[in-house]
């Protein structure tokens, strides 16, 4: 029988008040792609960290080809060959793809001045750009490369490391379709080189392309190994969430057809001299498709008062808005749930209750102070009707989840009774549990009579959540199309701005 490459077994975490991993096992082979799959919460960065020598654990075995290992330190991790690829990018703007990649352990010469090498780390850097398919000069500022091809430097780096086995957490959850597809090749050539790979995603349709096995934890223990013949959509949701996730994509009772916003030659500071013009119908959602850099959240922007129209008119209800703040659209009933949700959509240093209760704080006030009371009553109303899954509303935002934060952001919004909803990204690094929440929070909104504008990146998301679907590109909307007319060749086209064969 083969030795794996890695073997973890029995390993347990506890930190107090929670065990994070319980009696969990994890198997990867020389050249092989495992898929670690789970919802937020299962175990998978702790188990993630206890790899790459972040955390040790309170028991259990690691063994490397065999061998027992112990990993007490980043440093002994890449020693033994373990390089982890994070969602957040540990690269430098200020620095060349030739500085980053050998960051700290660059090559010396003049013995006494011990001056930096850039001849050798630049023509060692060229071999391995070339290994993963990236077509710079490895003198190339890194400010002047894509996210997706800073990516590739994060790669490279490990790769200058000699690492046989690479863990990537979700390194495509801020790529268009195009760098991810690129990505995914390189991650395949990679593996054709004997090069092993953990990759953690929440898209899984990744997954189904790419993984040899996929490993599935729920709340800190395995539970279940799926092989590639296993291996669609519903068994890793089935294993994930412990039941199956019937309606995942929750379709329309009725198609809203009462026009409640009328966008009219709206321009956008992006793109000045491309007017927009759509509608958006009472209880329908409105999917907005288009690459990285179509406008899209720059529209959103603008609608909700974060950056002011160049030109153009919107109408809400028969009345015409004049929208120069956040503050404007707020008064109209007209709500933004970013694509941060972070960094816009949250305080994240304040209790679910006060980020819940911020946009109207008026309303709580009492004898001139702002009451804890109906504070409290409010949020613990929204978060029941969310389910979000808190100790307390006093809880920080910070503390929770991603799918628990994005319902916060949803909360105080719907507590002050929207008429229209704009969505950007709505589950972006949102477990597939989650995702199904959201979906069905957003239906239910739409079956209530909101109107709410969809913006997506993943095209499943696009295809199973929207009415209809506006396509953009450069700033202008090349086409709007109805849900029988929504596939995603169709969309593609419109995106890149292809007209349609006559």
């Amino acid at each position: 029988m083969t030795v794996p490459l890695l073997r973890m077994a029995g390993i347990c975490k506890r930190f107090p008040g929670v065990i994070a991993l319980d009696n969990v096992t994890l198997e990867v082979a020389g050249g092989e792609i495992v898929a670690l799959a789970g919802e937020n919460g299962a175990g998978k960065s702790t188990l993630m960290k206890i790899l790459g020598g972040v955390y040790q654990p309170d028991a259990g075995s690691i063994t490397i080809d065999g061998r027992d290992v112990a990993i007490h330190s980043v440093s002994d991790a890449i020693d033994l060959g373990i390089g982890f690829i994070h969602q957040e990018l540990n690269v430098f703007d200020n620095l060349d793809v030739a500085e980053n990649v050998f960051l700290g352990r660059e090559p010396l010469w003049g013995a006494p001045f011990r001056l930096v090498d850039r001849q050798k780390i630049r023509s060692q850097t060229d071999v391995l750009l070339r290994r993963v398919g990236l077509s710079v000069p490895a003198d190339t500022p890194l400010r002047k490369l894509s996210l997706a091809q800073r990516q590739m430097v994060e790669i490279t780096k490990a790769l200058s490391l000699n690492a046989r086995l690479l863990i990537m957490d979700e390194p495509t959850s801020s790529l268009t379709l195009t760098e991810t597809d690129r990505l995914i090749e390189v991650t395949k050539e990679l593996r054709a080189q004997g090069v092993s790979i953990i990759y953690i995603s929440h898209r899984l349709a990744e997954i189904e392309q790419l993984a040899d096995r996929t490993v599935v934890l729920r709340d800190g223990r395995n539970a279940g190994i799926l092989s590639r013949a296993e291996i669609n959509h519903d068994a890793i949701v089935s294993l994930m969430v412990g039941r199956d996730l019937q309606h995942f994509y929750v379709p329309p009772e009725t198609a809203g057809q009462t026009e409640l916003v009328q966008v009219r030659n709206l321009r956008t500071k992006r793109y000045p001299a491309q007017p927009a013009s759509f509608t958006v119908r009472k209880g329908e959602i409105l999917g907005f498709a288009g690459l990285v850099g179509a406008g899209r959240s720059e529209l959103a922007q603008t609608m909700f008062g974060v950056d002011r129209a160049v030109g153009g008119d919107i109408v809400l209800d028969n009345q015409p808005l004049k929208i120069s703040s956040a503050r404007d659209a707020i008064k109209h009933g007209v709500y933004l749930i970013p694509e941060d949700r972070r960094n816009t959509g949250l305080i994240l240093e304040l209790s679910i209750r006060e980020n819940i209760t911020l946009p109207d704080l008026p309303r709580y006030v009492r004898a001139g102070l702002v009451s804890r009371e109906a504070e409290q009553k409010t949020a613990n109303e929204m978060c029941d009707k969310l389910n979000v899954k808190r100790p307390s509303v006093g809880t920080r935002a910070a503390n929770l989840s991603g799918g628990n934060q994005q319902k916060v952001v949803l909360a105080k919004w719907l507590s002050l009774n929207p008429k229209l909803l704009i969505f950007d990204e709505p589950t972006r690094g949102i477990d597939v549990g989650a995702k199904a929440e959201i979906y069905q929070l957003m239906r239910s909104l739409a079956n209530e009579g909101v109107a709410i504008m969809m913006i997506s990146s993943d095209m499943e998301e696009i295809l199973g959540e929207s009415d209809r679907v506006a396509v953009m590109h450069e700033g202008a909307i090349t086409g709007i199309l109805e849900r029988a007319q929504c596939t995603e060749e169709a969309i593609m086209r419109l995106a890149v701005a292809v007209p349609e064969a006559a």
